[in-house]
């Protein structure tokens, strides 16, 4: 076979330009859901917290709380904290957005969705759930919730991001983070500077992450 003629596959089997096109659809599809005007926020956090935790309970008041200020809520539609953020909202007559992803386990849409997108690549649906974004509150999780903060924070600190709120929720989860990127990143190193540093909102209140709108 001549060079010109090898044909250069992914790893799950698409040739390049198939798999390029399939994405391209992916995008412009995923933002035609957002055709609306509505000023919108993402809640993040985990997809494995009960109904009965505290973190639980706070996301869907906070969901509660934005839709009265009139945002809509976006998070990745499916269960724990996103479901609760959505459920919030959703019973307060608020809009809700879920941009969920096909994964093997865990992930599948929650009832409190009026306006759903199914993704097939993780890039693309953080793509839609960053895009245009009033502000990024974010609750406890894991790697995922990590990704999508450091992600956000990236994005604003040059400046292809609004620079808009950035609100984690919850001091006894995200303070040895905070620390840390403060001693290492900051002080120690100055991987970052105090302006980004200070992008980072921390609080416990409900009311407070929501007054920060303002």
């Amino acid at each position: 076979m001549h060079k010109d003629d090898v044909v250069y596959k992914t790893p799950n089997g698409f040739d390049l330009s198939d798999y390029t096109n399939t994405v391209a659809d992916e995008l412009r599809n995923g933002l035609a859901v957002f055709k609306k005007n509505e000023k919108k926020v993402v809640v993040f956090g985990s997809a494995r917290e009960k109904k009965h935790h505290e973190f639980y309970k706070d996301a869907e008041m906070l969901g509660k709380k934005l839709s009265e200020k009139g945002y809509a809520v976006v998070t990745g539609g499916g269960p724990g904290i996103m479901e609760a953020a959505l459920k919030g909202a959703f019973e307060n007559n608020g809009e809700t957005y879920g941009v969920n992803i096909i994964l093997p386990h865990e992930q599948h849409d929650n009832k409190y969705i009026k306006n759903s997108y199914l993704c097939n690549h993780l890039f693309t649906r953080k793509v839609l759930l960053i895009r245009e974004m009033q502000a990024y509150f974010v609750m406890p999780g894991g790697f995922g919730t990590l990704d999508e903060l450091f992600e956000v924070l990236t994005l604003i600190a040059t400046n292809i991001q609004y620079n808009v709120p950035v609100i984690l929720i919850g001091r006894e989860f995200w303070s040895g983070l905070l620390e840390w990127i403060k001693m290492q990143l900051l002080e120690k190193y100055s991987y970052i500077n105090e302006d980004e540093f200070e992008m980072l909102k921390l609080t416990d209140s409900i009311k407070e992450a929501v007054d920060l709108l303002d």
